[in-house]
This record gives C-alpha cells, sequence and structure tokens, in this order.
C-alpha cells in the first residue's frame, strides 16, 4: 500500500479542519451553541459554560472530504462511511437538542439507542452482503474463533456501542479525546496497511489529521467542543476500522484509554447502587485525577502518554494474530 497516499489524505484532512473550524466558531458563537456545563461536575468546569460546542462538525467534514477524494469505493467504504456520519448524526442531535433547549442532557437514552441501533443494523447487512468473515483473533497468539454469524454479529452491535458510548465518556476535558484518538487512530493505520485495507487506512488517516486539525482548537484553554457530534463519530470510525481489520478485540488494548474510562462509569454506578459508596471521587476517572489535585493539562498529557504505550502494545501483539 502506497504510504504516500496515507500522508497526503492526513495532510489535507487536517489543513480542511485547521482552514474550517476558524470559519466555523464565530457562527457557533453567534448562534449561541454554547456548551451547557453539568453542576454536580468539576467547580473548575463552570467557567467553560458558553464555549461554542458541537465543533464536531469539523471533525466530520474534514474526514468525509479527504475519505471520499482518497478512498477506493468498496463495500468496506460504505461500512466506515456509515459507521461514522450515522454515528456522527445520532451525535448532532443529541448536541443539536441540548443547545436548543438549553440543558445538558439532549435525545433519551431510547431516542440515542435507537439511532445507534439503526445505523449497527445498516453495517451488519453490509458485512452480510460482503461475506465478511465472522472469525474472531485472539490477540498476540494467532489462535481464532468463529461461532458463526448468530454470535458475530450481535457481538459487533455490543461492540460498536460500547465503543461509541467509552469514546464519548473520554470526551471530558480540553484535548484530551483528540489527542487519544489521533494515537489509536495512528495504530489502525498500520494495521489497516498490514491488512492491504485501502479504505481502512485512508479512514483512519483522514481522521488523524481531521482530530489533529481540531486539537489545535480544542486543547487547553479549549475554543471549541466537539460535542457528541465529534466523540461519537469518532467512535463509530475506529469501531468499524477494528470490525474491517478483523482486529475487534485487539481495541480492548489500543483503545484501552476508553475501555478504562467506561469501566470507571461502570463500576462507580454499580458499587454506589449496590454498596452506598462511590469508588472514585468522580467518574469517568479523569475527573478523578483532577478532584485529586491534578491540572488538567497533566491529566491530558498523561492519559495521551498511556493511549501512546498501549498502541504500541496493540501493534507488538497484532503480529501474532
Amino acid at each position: 500500500m502506497d504510504f504516500g497516499l496515507i500522508l497526503l489524505t492526513i495532510g489535507v484532512s487536517f489543513i480542511l479542519a485547521v482552514i474550517s473550524a476558524p470559519l466555523l466558531i464565530p457562527l457557533l458563537r453567534r448562534m449561541k451553541f454554547g456548551q451547557q456545563i453539568r453542576g454536580e461536575g468539576p467547580q473548575s468546569h463552570l467557567k467553560k459554560a458558553g464555549t461554542p460546542t458541537m465543533g464536531g462538525v469539523v471533525i466530520i467534514l474534514a474526514f468525509t472530504l479527504a475519505f471520499l477524494k482518497f478512498s477506493v469505493v468498496n463495500t468496506d467504504f460504505y461500512v466506515l462511511l456509515v459507521a461514522t456520519l450515522g454515528f456522527g448524526l445520532v451525535g448532532f442531535l443529541d448536541d443539536y437538542i441540548k443547545i436548543i433547549f438549553k440543558r445538558s442532557l439532549g435525545l433519551t437514552p431510547k431516542q440515542k439507542l435507537f439511532g445507534q441501533l439503526l445505523f449497527a443494523g445498516i453495517i451488519c447487512a453490509l458485512l452480510i452482503s460482503e461475506g465478511h468473515s465472522t472469525a474472531i483473533g485472539i490477540p498476540g497468539t494467532g489462535i481464532s474463533f468463529d461461532w458463526g454469524g448468530w454470535f458475530y454479529y450481535p457481538f459487533i452491535v455490543i461492540m460498536m456501542l460500547a465503543v461509541t458510548n467509552a469514546v464519548n465518556f473520554t470526551d471530558g476535558l480540553d484535548g484530551l479525546l483528540s489527542g487519544v484518538s489521533a494515537i489509536a487512530f495512528g495504530a489502525y493505520a498500520v494495521i489497516a496497511m498490514q491488512a492491504t485495507s485501502i479504505p481502512a487506512a485512508v479512514c483512519a488517516a483522514a481522521m488523524i489529521g481531521a482530530v489533529l486539525g481540531f486539537l489545535v482548537f480544542n486543547a487547553h484553554p479549549a475554543k471549541v467542543f466537539m460535542g457528541d457530534t465529534g466523540s461519537l463519530g469518532i467512535g463509530g470510525a475506529i469501531s468499524a476500522i477494528a470490525i474491517i481489520t478483523k482486529s475487534e478485540l485487539l481495541f480492548l488494548i489500543i483503545g484501552g484509554i476508553f475501555v478504562i474510562e467506561m469501566l470507571s462509569v461502570v463500576l462507580q454506578v454499580v458499587s454506589f447502587k449496590t454498596r452506598g459508596k462511590r469508588i472514585f471521587k468522580m467518574s469517568p476517572i479523569h475527573h478523578h485525577f483532577e478532584l485529586s489535585g491534578w491540572s488538567e493539562w497533566r491529566v491530558v498529557v498523561t492519559f495521551w502518554t498511556v493511549g501512546l504505550v498501549l498502541a504500541v502494545i496493540g501493534l507488538y501483539l497484532n503480529k501474532g494474530l
């Protein structure tokens, strides 16, 4: 696979994001599309109220233009496009409702679940039409198991819902998700090239450029937030790449930060409901470190570093698949 194509895709997507963000941010301000901050969150975040949100439109736009330009068109292409734009649309509707009605909650949980299941179902239909392998590899072992479509397709639906929500939980600090996702997409770009999947490699490259371009304006102190438009779109893209490249379980390592963030929420809820006690000062876990005295930037850089280490481990283990 042409490595130059991947670099070109990253560069074009990055430039598109850097150009479009300064145009969108003032528009969001004029439309009063400001972030609503939860009262129960860290008090230091209250000063962020009113910062333009729904900036994920920049990521989706830059990604889409670069992906359409440089990818080949086949079933994998449509799977990746539906996953990114479909889940991004669910996030967009969630953001829009939050902004219009000036509240911290947008779509109801049932509405959001319906949207996610709808697009996950479309993706399953595309994969079935392609004759996608239902085998699942165990990272680092060379061992795989195939229990057939009755197991695989419900598994990837659950996987996509889990991944998109885990990515969404990670979007809580300036630059946190942008940086962590860029690292994860970098690892998956390498895996996609090894798997000789041009659409998956170009998708990962387009996302790297888009989130890094967005990071220019999202780093602390953030001038814009991506909102669910960006986080759910990112989650849809990364889960689809994992499925296309047959590295579904490898996400647990490459996307380890996302997994940790989601587990912290689950453990916190279960502990509080069963024991009446909290494990963390606040979940997701990045808020726990904030309330423990870490600066926001220190938390973000630490999570980026851990994400990079996990990505390297994931690439090493991928040799055994």
